[in-house]
């Protein structure tokens, strides 16, 4: 009694290690970024997210991954990047990317320099262009399938060099030569 600290008499709010009081619920604060990640598909750092209640007529394009619960209607062009088409999205446009991944209804043609996926609850009326093409069973298409080739750059030409080239490789090549003959016959 006598001997008491002032930490002993305070009851801990804390943990043990700590001594630290324990965190209490944190209010947002205002202006702060709330998350509009579709549930079901897993977004990646870079991706925008067009929410269910969005009407888009026009024109998209874009530098990061896509994905769409809204409705579309026109183009959507996202050369080098993946398009995720989700369950709950009505697109009427033109479809053009690395990668498609359809899960929703769409209207009109898919190109992709990679691939495109056709998940089981995936509707689409129009034609494919792609280098790979998976199709879920359950998916609903209605068009043509174009299967492209993959295109590797080719490496480009290695520079002639304008020295004159030497006698050297030629001749050691003729004395190996003549030294594996040479080698062949003695093991006879």
């Amino acid at each position: 009694m006598w001997n008491r600290r002032k930490e002993e008499e305070a009851p801990r709010t804390g943990s043990p290690l700590s001594g630290s009081p324990l965190p209490g619920p944190v209010a947002p604060m205002e202006g702060m970024p709330v998350s509009t990640t579709p549930t079901g598909y897993q977004a990646a750092r870079n991706t925008a997210t067009i929410g269910e209640n969005v009407l888009i007529a026009g024109q998209i394009f874009a530098k990061e991954d896509l994905v769409i619960d809204g409705q579309i209607d026109g183009t959507i062009e996202l050369l080098e990047h993946k398009v995720t088409i989700g369950k709950a999205a009505r697109v009427k446009a033109t479809v053009k990317a690395r990668e498609v991944v359809i899960h929703g209804t769409v209207h009109g043609n898919v190109e992709a320099s990679d691939k495109i996926d056709l998940r089981r609850d995936a509707h689409l009326v129009g034609d494919i262009r792609a280098a790979r093409i998976a199709i879920e069973d359950g998916a609903i298409f209605k068009g043509s399938i174009d299967v492209t080739k993959v295109e590797v750059p080719k490496a480009a030409p290695r520079p002639a060099t304008s020295a004159a080239p030497t006698q050297t490789p030629v001749a050691a090549t003729n004395s190996q030569q003549a030294m594996a003959a040479g080698a062949g016959e003695q093991k006879r």
